[in-house]
């Protein structure tokens, strides 16, 4: 079969998002679905799930009448055009709005609540392959607590076999659920109970725990730890290598710390060979460039500055990007000075300027057995390791 056949045999699917309530018991000065969920709206997150799915073709959106400007807003991060109407005096009426709105030759419908940003394409698929086979398909979860009833105490134990916690998007044949919905009197809590009082079968799709709706202030806790756990740890590591000459002088600059030596170590600002390693570490994990590319040294204001100015911008812009470092290695290739004697000072110096504890950061040496321009005592070179990772 070719692929435009193919094509031709694929059921047009439209989504509801019912974006009507007010959401009153969350409480906030605006509805649930328009407050922030990881620096998002809600409703954004809600509508980028289903837009997102390959199959999902249209888009409507059924709002309260007075939120025209937070649903531009909600929208507004969001490439895609999307059709709104304003929603009923009950959910009822709100999804009967919106599939009044629905693009003429569309086969299924799937209406999901606004409040339920988390829902994966997996449910999605589930629901839609259902429906193959039945009017109406919806997912759910099992109930595996015991129930109890009472209030204050308990008054009695209630069965649970064969009860289901009901989730969206709710998938029905749009001529179907249409008829179901001009049937009904009114006062459903979901679109299912309008199908079933309207006679039309209804299979149970594998719902999810992530699907939940977001309801009470844990809920968005909940959420974030969701979205938090769900997103890929972004671990950065950087290399830095450098090298200064030997030239006039009674001591050099080695991160940060001042070591009495017969020459001193050559270059534009102090030739702090340790510090100006580390700072191109971290600019190497970051992807923006290096310690020239910030401070060039054509620029006559950083002769002789102190390194310490380097690493610290490195440090600031690594912050700015959100990144945290974890630790910073750092070796000396010399003969001379000897590091040992230094290196406590070195590291203590080198947390400090790092702004993390001097148990992440190590600062050690090695010789070349007297190869090489280090071997010679021409100059020392340095090489370094730092990770980041993503807060």
């Amino acid at each position: 079969m070719t692929d435009t056949a193919q094509s031709q045999t694929l059921p047009n699917v439209a989504a509801i998002i019912v974006a009507a309530g007010r959401g009153t018991r969350l409480g906030g000065e605006i509805p649930k679905q328009y407050q922030l969920l990881g620096g998002e709206p809600v409703l954004t997150r809600t509508i980028r799930a289903l837009a997102e799915h390959p199959v999902v073709q249209d888009i409507v959106i059924v709002r309260h009448p007075d939120d025209s400007a937070l649903l531009a807003a909600a929208l507004a991060p969001l490439a895609l055009t999307v059709t709104d109407v304003p929603g009923g005096d009950s959910r009822d009426a709100s999804v009967r709005n919106g599939l009044e709105a629905l693009p003429q030759g569309t086969d299924y419908v799937l209406i999901h609540d606004a409040a339920r940003p988390l829902v994966s394409h997996a449910v999605i698929d589930a629901v839609i392959a259902a429906l193959a086979d039945h009017e109406g398909a919806a997912p759910g979860l099992a109930v595996v607590d015991a129930l109890w009833q009472g209030t204050s105490r308990v008054e009695s134990i209630q069965p649970r076999d064969g009860l289901v916690r009901a989730q969206t998007p709710q998938g029905f044949h749009v001529d179907a659920i249409r008829a179901a919905h001009a049937a009904h009197p009114g006062g459903a809590a979901d679109d299912v109970e309008v199908a079933l009082a309207h006679g039309l079968r209804v299979a149970i799709t594998a719902g999810s725990e992530d699907n939940l709706k977001l309801t009470r202030p844990g809920d968005f806790e909940r959420a974030e730890r969701i979205l938090k756990a769900g997103q890929m740890i972004d671990i950065r590591t950087g290399n830095g290598f450098d090298v200064h000459r030997f030239g006039p002088g009674d001591h050099v600059w080695l991160c940060g710390v001042k070591i009495p030596h017969g020459r001193g170590l050559q270059g534009h600002s102090d030739a702090d060979v340790g510090l100006h390693t580390v700072t191109d570490a971290i600019h190497g994990a970051l992807a923006t460039g290096d310690i020239g590319t910030h401070f060039p040294p054509s620029d006559p204001q950083w002769k002789g500055a102190e390194s310490h100015i380097f690493l610290t911008h490195a440090v600031d812009l690594a912050g700015e990007m959100g990144f945290a470092i974890l630790n910073a290695d750092l070796t000396f290739l010399c003969e001379r000075p000897k590091i040992g004697p230094h290196a406590a000072a070195m590291r203590a110096r080198l947390a400090e300027l790092l702004r993390i504890a001097p148990e992440r950061v190590s600062v050690k040496a090695t010789t070349t057995e007297r190869l090489g321009f280090t071997g010679r005592e021409e100059g020392i070179a340095a090489m370094a390791t730092v990770t980041l990772v993503k807060q």
